[in-house]
């Protein structure tokens, strides 16, 4: 089963390779793993701060995993229903902060009658540094203790 998954992956921490790895078990017994990663230019309008990793080499990042079979730039534009006809889902999986992704893609599978699961992936790793934000601020405060 083909499976859809995306996100931005600035500083690749646990709970990316986690919910990798989770996207990919939703498609077995023959898994396929398509991952979506954010262009800069939507990193910038989704977050208000550009991504630390230009899009080629967050790209080239997980294309690297061992868990991942294709990866693709987004567009400027989130278009799902573009992004659904090239990579021809069964499953969409999204990751817990996902939202906006969730209901725009529940949306346009009612409206267009495609035959596609979307499934939520929970959570993974320590509260501590479960997202590259906290890794970020972790980093900060530890190059300010030392000066």
């Amino acid at each position: 089963m083909r499976v859809l998954a995306s996100g931005v992956f600035d500083l690749i921490h646990y709970g990316h390779i986690r919910f990798l790895e989770e996207a990919r078990r939703l498609g077995e017994p023959n898994p396929w793993l398509t991952v979506i990663v954010a262009s800069d230019e939507t990193v910038k309008r989704m977050k208000g701060r550009s991504p630390i990793m230009p899009e080629d080499q967050r790209r080239a990042l997980v294309e690297a995993l061992k868990v991942v079979d294709e990866v693709f730039i987004g567009e400027r534009i989130l278009d799902m229903d573009r992004i659904i006809l090239l990579t021809r889902p069964d499953i969409i999986a999204v990751g817990h902060d996902q939202n906006d992704i969730e209901e725009q893609a529940r949306y346009l599978i009612s409206g267009k009658g495609y035959k596609i699961k979307v499934i939520r992936i929970g959570k993974f790793g320590s509260e501590a540094l479960n997202s590259s934000s906290k890794i970020r601020k972790r980093i900060v405060e530890g190059s300010e203790k030392r000066s």
